[in-house]
């Protein structure tokens, strides 16, 4: 079984704030990147491209943590819980909405016997 957890977290920004998010989550790369157990965290933007359709989610965190453990201790860091106090649950946040969601490459089952 693998043990690697993919999570996206994406941020839609109040209106006009975009700019300004981007920034303020940019900033919390470089303390991430050093946790036990991230192998990527980067902070991405929505482009326009023929390809990809538009949503209002244009801020989106591309995640990998070796383990589900090691994503939890990122969470429970000061930081991250300052940046969802001060920024998503604050009326006066940058951010309007927020959606946090993990995946993982296993398949189902993965470790059902085998006969």
């Amino acid at each position: 079984m693998t043990a690697r957890v993919y999570v996206f977290a994406q941020f839609k920004p109040k209106e006009g704030k975009e700019a300004e998010l981007f920034e303020v989550l940019k900033a919390l790369e470089p303390d991430a990147l050093r946790e036990e157990g991230c192998i990527q965290y980067r902070v991405t933007r929505q482009i326009d491209h023929p390809s990809a359709t538009r949503n209002d989610f244009p801020i989106v965190f591309n995640e990998i943590w070796a383990s589900a453990d090691a994503w939890s201790a990122h969470g429970r860091r000061k930081q991250i819980q300052h940046f969802f106090d001060t920024q998503v649950a604050s009326e006066d946040g940058l951010v309007a909405d927020a959606k946090v969601t993990a995946y993982t490459d296993e398949g189902y089952d993965y470790d059902a016997p085998v006969f």
